[in-house]
């Protein structure tokens, strides 16, 4: 499976598209870090504006390691913010920041897509760590039956990656019409925060785009899609 000239054809361009987002975030994310907003607000107190602004209390806001780190715990209630993003007024900052209070909005909403999620999160961490190897195994035994299984398995995390996509897009969403309807920044200033939104967006495209097109191989060697593969 693993030299599998298919396998190459469907992987290479995903992997490539993967690659290119990374850049694309990692590039917008430099742009505009170098532009602060007018106003001098910091990652998380554009963060605690937007969340008191929006009627939603009680939501911790910490700093997290490792680049790009940034996420919202919908478990424990906490925003978690990169040190790059938590005390910087740059543009790239202001709009991840907003971008991970979008999802606490979400919560406190009940969007149900978030919720969706939530639910999917223990199936998928099965999922993700018995795919590999199950349909290693399932290769390796010339398993019809286990590989079948590390398909179902891998299925999993497909289905995480899809409805992470409606969640990240809505996030990026509200947090720029938060970001202009609280004023933090300017009509100007909105556009480095979306450059930044758009571009990690992206990411997550590749992600699913890369998980589907993994799926469909296993489909095809499992003789599952496209008739058999004996």
């Amino acid at each position: 499976m693993f030299f599998d000239p298919l396998y190459l054809l469907v992987m290479i361009p995903a992997f490539c598209i993967s690659m290119g987002a990374q850049m694309w975030v990692k590039a917008a994310f430099s742009r505009s870090s170098k532009i602060s907003n007018g106003r001098g607000y910091s990652g998380s107190q554009a963060a605690d504006h937007i969340l008191r602004s929006n009627g939603v209390y009680g939501v911790a806001i910490e700093t997290a390691s490792g680049f790009l780190g940034d996420h919202y715990d919908p478990r424990t209630r906490t925003l978690r913010l990169s040190r790059d993003v938590y005390q910087s007024t740059s543009l790239a900052a202001l709009g991840v920041a907003a971008h991970e209070a979008g999802h606490a909005l979400q919560h406190a909403d009940g969007y149900l897509p978030l919720q969706v999620r939530s639910l999917l999160v223990p199936i998928t961490s099965v999922g993700s760590t018995m795919a590999w190897p199950v349909l290693l195994m399932g290769f390796l035994f010339h398993s019809a039956m286990l590989f079948k299984w590390g398909v179902i398995f891998f299925s999993s995390v497909v289905a995480f990656q899809m409805i992470t996509l409606p969640v990240e897009f809505n996030a990026s969403y509200r947090a720029l019409r938060a970001l202009k309807e609280t004023e933090i920044v300017s009509n100007s200033e909105l556009a480095g925060s979306r450059r930044v939104l758009t571009a990690a967006a992206m990411t997550y495209v590749a992600a699913s785009a890369t998980a589907v097109l993994q799926l469909v191989y296993f489909l095809i060697r499992g003789g599952m899609l496209g008739g058999s593969d004996e």
